[in-house]
């Protein structure tokens, strides 16, 4: 999703949904719950919620759930410093504004319970927030399993939008690839005059795993890899390539280390992390069958391996 000056960027009818419905429910203070993949846009659909809302000049405030648990609930009720001085947290520096709570389903257990009674009572303490949750899984199978409070589900979940994957929006890559061409060629000061037709169907044949923020990346690179200003398919190939795995040094060493059945199974774990748990996506992904993957998921499961025991 691209928003600018409150501009929305596709045809997509299913992200034209998406957005028709966040202007609706902005005019509103009901609490929301936006789900999608990483990526896909949900932290600015937030922000352009609150842009057409009455609360645009109050404050608008994130916490990234999938932080240190200590951390998060500091950020969110506010913490006492060694020195004795109070700091707010996040519902009252948002007063007459917007929180959103981006990955809630990280939130530890027991902070889950005391979040929904602090929400459910923010009138008693003179607060007047919209909160709204986003999320990458499905709560209401994290519910069942026991891993996310009903209550708190229900609080958030009663309106809910969710957001189209890049790669289900072949009809809006063209237009978002020439967004990004031109943002990236101011940055970089580099002249971009045309994008061919090859790149474009190079474009649309990528899965992009993690939607914009790897499409960005891979533009990028590509505008800086474009030659005579004109974006073709080898340009597309080599950016793809330098943002493709792009292994931190540590990440680098620890393979080095790793056995082979130890590094198959780090990238199966990659590889539903980067799909939200969709076995088929990640299937296709790693380039083997639904079957073959669901038998690996029950080997590592059997093993005993933590990721692989709570996955549902």
């Amino acid at each position: 999703m691209l928003v600018g000056n409150n501009e929305i960027i596709g045809i997509n009818p299913k992200f034209l949904k998406a957005v028709e419905f966040a202007r609706n429910v902005a005019v509103t203070k009901s609490p929301l719950l936006i789900v999608g993949e990483a990526g896909t846009g949900k932290r600015t659909l937030c922000n352009y919620i609150h842009q057409n809302s009455a609360r645009k000049e109050k404050p608008f405030l994130v916490v990234d759930c999938s932080k240190k648990a200590k951390e998060v609930e500091n950020e969110i009720l506010g913490y006492r410093d060694e020195e004795g001085h109070f700091h707010k947290g996040v519902l009252e520096r948002a007063n007459s504004g917007m929180v959103v709570f981006a990955n809630i389903e990280s939130l530890e257990e027991n902070f889950q319970k005391k979040l929904y009674t602090i929400l459910s009572e923010l009138s008693d303490y003179d607060l007047d927030i919209r909160a709204i949750a986003t999320t990458t899984k499905n709560l209401s199978k994290y519910v069942g399993s026991g891993r996310f409070y009903r209550a708190l589900f229900s609080f958030f979940s009663g309106t809910q939008i969710t957001m189209p994957a890049l790669r289900d929006r072949k009809e809006d890559l063209r237009t978002i690839t020439e967004y990004y061409a031109r943002k990236f060629s101011n940055d970089l000061g580099i002249t971009v005059t045309s994008i061919t037709e090859e790149a474009l169907d190079k474009i649309g044949s990528i899965y992009w795993a993690q939607n914009y923020s790897e499409f960005s990346i891979v533009i990028e690179n590509t505008v800086k890899n474009c030659t005579n200003g004109v974006i073709d398919k080898t340009a597309i190939e080599n950016g793809e390539r330098k943002s493709d795995s792009r292994l931190s040094d540590d990440e680098e060493d620890t393979l080095k280390l790793m056995s082979l059945k130890e590094a198959e199974k780090l990238l199966i774990k990659k590889a539903l992390i980067h799909t939200s748990e969709n076995r088929t996506q990640a299937a296709k992904i790693l380039g083997v069958s639904i079957r073959t993957l669901r038998n690996k998921i029950n080997e590592y499961r059997n093993d005993g391996s933590q990721y692989f025991v709570n996955l549902r």
